[in-house]
């Protein structure tokens, strides 16, 4: 059975578009081949790295990458799952091919000020909703 190809995007590819492929890798990546790039190229928020080891998901490897990137190499992909407000999600590029373009709307893990412990405390409930969402669409693909 070939695998189903996934893209997620949110704006600089920081924190939840990272946690999205971070989260169906671990939970079906048997089933799915799966990305993650941003409008831009930002940096890994250590937070969000943090707050996935929380949960026993280890995100060595990951790095910023931008959509344009894969686009401009022709990658097809099966689904886009945009992860930012819908403003920029919008700004998306369009991926070659045929592809289903889901949107799924979560604040943005960088607005979040404080502390180490504040900002943990503020990423926890993205990261459990964007992992429900997962759950969600690999029982419905």
């Amino acid at each position: 059975m070939e695998k189903k190809k996934v893209m997620f995007i949110c704006i600089h590819n920081s924190g939840r578009s990272q946690m999205g492929e971070a989260f169906l890798r671990n939970f079906a990546g048997d089933r799915f081949e799966v990305a993650s790039a941003g409008l831009e190229a930002g940096n890994l928020n250590p937070m969000v790295v943090k707050a996935m080891e929380e949960i026993g998901i280890s995100m060595t490897g990951h790095f910023a990458k931008k959509a344009q990137d894969f686009v401009d190499r022709g990658e097809h992909f099966d689904y886009v799952i945009t992860v930012c407000d819908e403003t920029n999600a919008e700004r998306c590029p369009m991926f070659p091919g045929k592809h289903e373009r889901i949107h799924w709307s979560f604040p943005d893990p960088s607005a979040i000020g404080g502390t180490e412990a504040e900002k943990l405390a503020g990423i926890r409930p993205i990261r459990d909703a964007i992992g429900e969402k997962v759950k969600s669409f690999i029982a419905s693909a």
